[in-house]
């Protein structure tokens, strides 16, 4: 996979880019990451790239111009060719008034052989830019940063560790938070390896068996993989319904998952 960031603080990335399965998924050649700097596509000795809004308002706002002289630069496909699918390509405008962006959403982008990531900046982008240069806009929550690295540091990290190969052991990337099995089980119940269908992660303890007078929970313990199992999908169960509800309006839940949760409700 190829990603590029475009991006007027292109040193911002000299860090996120450098450490854990990022920087191990490029050493491996499993992906290629560019940063751009935005500046080197403008044509005025301040290297402007924003300017104040028509209609009046506060702050700045990017200006097309630049942003579509970067991407043309680049060689990427048109954006109708990337609409209609017939390139495995997109481009993401990093933005506070983006869809969410979700677990399922990062496995749809590890699938692609190229993303390009816009990281905008004050109070935000020109909407032609949107409009006409991005195929999708994305928000990594329901919050407003300065700009778009932060955002495009975290999609990448997200993404690149989707990649096969990229992490040691790919199993374990089915047994985290969000994770929709790509074939789950008719049951919709998780076994003691699975993934957690949606739900959020089951705990995990390590040894020491005791520690300060905690003890690890004695059905994990037992040696018993169904009691395992079932510990294990309750625990998670009991999570996502405190930390997580909406989750499970999505969940994949078997008869045994319903009873135990009307339990807890009640």
């Amino acid at each position: 996979m190829k990603a590029d960031i475009v991006t007027i603080f292109p040193d911002f990335f000299r860090g996120p880019l450098e450490y854990g399965i990022t920087r191990r998924a490029q050493e491996m050649g499993l992906a290629a990451i560019q940063v751009h700097d935005l500046r080197e596509f403008t044509h005025d000795r301040h290297r402007t790239v924003d300017d104040r809004p028509f209609g009046g308002g506060e702050g700045m706002v990017l200006k097309p111009e630049p942003l579509f002289e970067c991407l043309e630069s680049m060689g990427v496909a048109p954006r109708e060719e990337r609409l209609a699918g017939r390139v495995k390509q997109s481009v993401i405008l990093l933005s506070a008034q983006g869809l969410p962006f979700t677990q399922r959403v990062a496995a749809e982008l590890a699938s692609l052989d190229r993303i390009v990531l816009l990281c905008g900046r004050y109070e935000g982008v020109d909407e032609r830019v949107a409009d006409f240069l991005a195929d999708r806009e994305l928000s990594i929550g329901d919050y407003v940063l300065s700009g778009g690295e932060m955002a495009a540091a975290v999609i990448v990290e997200t993404v690149m560790r989707l990649l096969p190969g990229a992490v040691g052991n790919e199993a374990s990337t089915q047994q985290e938070s969000f994770t929709i099995d790509v074939k789950p089980k008719s049951s919709g119940a998780a076994d003691s390896t699975c993934g957690s269908n949606g739900l959020l992660d089951y705990p995990h303890y390590t040894r020491p068996a005791e520690f300060r007078g905690i003890a690890v929970p004695e059905a994990l313990m037992s040696g018993n993989h169904e009691e395992i199992r079932k510990w294990r999908r309750q625990r998670a169960l009991e999570k996502t319904f405190r930390n997580r509800p909406d989750l499970l309006e999505g969940a994949a839940l078997s008869a045994e998952d319903k009873k135990f949760l009307a339990g807890i409700k009640n």
